[in-house]
């Protein structure tokens, strides 16, 4: 966005990833919007140099009644000037761009998976993407693109690490001679041989990399990379509804796999492989054998059964969450960590982890109804203003105001220096060169300023608390799924410690607020400080 000397606001077109997005979910255009509602906002219309771009699908529709609202004109050089709310034939232009730009967009998307498909196809190109375990890539010359190559742009592609190469072989030596997965991964692990995300830290942060697992040894089995052949399109991203209650905030992409046949895989040798292709369909001759009976529609039906704690309890000796599982007609939560993950480094860690959700539901119905009862309401409140983070102002923050100070030091320095006689046209370009850099500052300030989180006061946090409803009226006689959503919306973690037979609850309401950006090109919600309330519970006796 760039401000005109006559007071227009010109909003830039962006990329075609992102235009799919509504504008609350874009960063400069959510800020346009925030700046509509500023009565000292300084512009007075915007003009949309690009409407195929600035506007996709229905989002015209959505956005105009704001300018409406607040007085704003907008103004589109293909209809010859500003848009007239009531003007039927401007909002038939304008939704036959929003029509174009969604158009546009999926011939791309087409053109682009088109043209990887057949890149991998019959060129057996390397298209991204971390290497598989027992790979590394080398440069492979320049991009055969001329305008790539005089970008001085590479092509790459895979060649085996001499550390971890052997390592696959191993895994598929043991595996057809008879050694099972879990015995493989504590093996290795005994060995003192990094798992793959110990091996490769930088990618796997937020993995432990404690140990291999039995998932690890069968990822390395079923991968066909290792034959030599590329391979592609083993996953999709399918866009779904953000929010099924508000269509408005428009889709969110999901990864999932696609099956085996719709794998794209060379037809050449295009890396040198690590294992031959008859050692590798031998494995997955063998791995269907272990399958057999627990094909994927009958593992589709294992959400018979409610559970109204899925995703949220977690184990404290591992941090991971734990799993439901039903057992004589109850609904448990298990931690099997020994059994997915080996243990030859010694991990403190129980075989099992058992935690019976009859035993939970209780405590935390009654600890939820008393820290939200009206007899109580307003020490919850106070608890959670206190919960919040302190004011800490980012780098950018602080560097902008010691900026803006330094410009007022300094254009007081030449306001006394022409009153003392000097020369005005040098101390005018010194005021000049001043201001445009206080200017600056102060746009640097504002981003800032707005994308901040911001603790918030007792009265948003009780007109919060009050919007939620009186949810926790429904959890005595609710149906699970009912009580699984309620639990959901107080963004509610439960961790368990089997040695003291207790559980740490902690609601979270920040997550039903702040805004969206877009951070490396991926969209997500402004992190706001926590807005916690926290209790330790005692299973009850069941």
């Amino acid at each position: 966005m760039s401000v005109l000397p006559t007071g227009v606001i010109t909003a830039a077109a962006r990329s075609p990833d992102i235009r799919s997005l509504p504008w609350q979910r874009r960063p400069h255009a959510n800020r346009l919007l925030a700046a509509l509602r500023d009565p000292k906002r300084g512009f007075s219309a915007v003009v949309v140099g690009e409407p195929h771009r600035a506007f996709y699908g229905n989002q015209f529709g959505l956005t105009v009644p704001l300018f409406a609202h607040y007085g704003v004109e907008l103004w589109v050089p293909e209809i010859g000037g500003p848009i007239h709310p009531d003007n039927e034939a401007h909002e038939l232009v304008m939704s036959v761009f929003g029509g174009m730009s969604k158009g546009e967009r999926n011939r791309i998307r087409l053109r682009v998976r088109t043209a990887m498909a057949a890149q991998t196809l019959l060129e057996g190109r390397y298209l991204g993407g971390r290497p598989p375990y027992g790979y590394t890539l080398q440069d492979l010359g320049p991009h055969p693109n001329p305008a790539k190559a005089a970008d001085d742009k590479h092509l790459r592609g895979l060649t085996p690490d001499p550390r971890t190469a052997p390592i696959v072989r191993q895994i598929f030596h043991e595996f057809l001679t008879g050694s099972g997965l879990y015995a493989i991964a504590e093996a290795l692990t005994s060995n003192h041989v990094p798992c793959p995300s110990a091996h490769d830290r930088a990618r796997n942060p937020h993995r432990s990399g404690i140990a291999w697992s039995k998932s690890a040894i069968r990822v390395n089995l079923t991968n066909p990379r290792y034959t030599g052949r590329q391979v592609w399109n083993k996953q999709r991203t399918d866009e779904v509804l953000l929010d099924v209650d508000d269509v408005a905030l428009g889709h969110t992409g999901v990864m999932r796999w696609n099956p085996r046949d719709k794998w794209v895989v060379s037809k050449e040798i295009t890396h040198p492989p690590i294992i031959d292709e008859a050692t590798f369909e031998q494995a997955q001759t063998l791995l269907a054998r272990h399958r057999l009976g627990q094909d994927l529609p009958q593992r589709q039906r294992r959400a018979r059964n409610p559970y109204v704690f899925r995703g949220m309890i977690y184990c404290a000796a591992c941090n991971r969450r734990m799993q439901g599982q039903y057992n004589h007609g109850a609904a448990y939560y298990r931690c099997r960590f020994p059994q997915e993950y080996a243990l030859a480094n010694d991990v403190s860690h129980p075989r099992n982890v058992y935690l019976r959700e009859e035993s939970l539901t209780d405590p935390l119905d009654t600890w939820l109804t008393t820290a939200f009862h009206p007899d109580h309401i307003e020490n919850t409140i106070t608890a959670m203003a206190d919960a919040q983070l302190g004011d800490h102002p980012s780098p950018t923050i602080t560097a902008a105001r010691a900026t803006i100070n330094d410009c007022d030091t300094k254009l007081q320095r030449y306001r006394a220096a022409l009153d003392a006689g000097a020369d005005p046209s040098v101390v005018s370009n010194w005021i000049a060169q001043t201001q445009a850099e206080r200017t600056r500052a102060e746009t640097e300030l504002h981003a800032g300023n707005f994308d901040a989180p911001r603790r918030m006061t007792q009265a948003e946090i009780i007109t919060l608390v009050e919007a939620l409803g009186n949810i926790v009226t429904v959890l005595r006689d609710a149906d699970p799924t009912d009580k699984a959503e309620v639990y959901r919306q107080l963004g509610l973690r439960l961790t368990y410690h089997p040695e003291a037979q207790t559980v740490h609850a902690e609601t979270d309401l920040s997550a039903h607020r702040g805004p969206m950006v877009r951070v490396r090109g991926a969209t997500r919600p402004i992190a706001p400080p926590p807005m916690t309330l926290s209790a330790t519970l005692k299973l009850a006796q069941v």
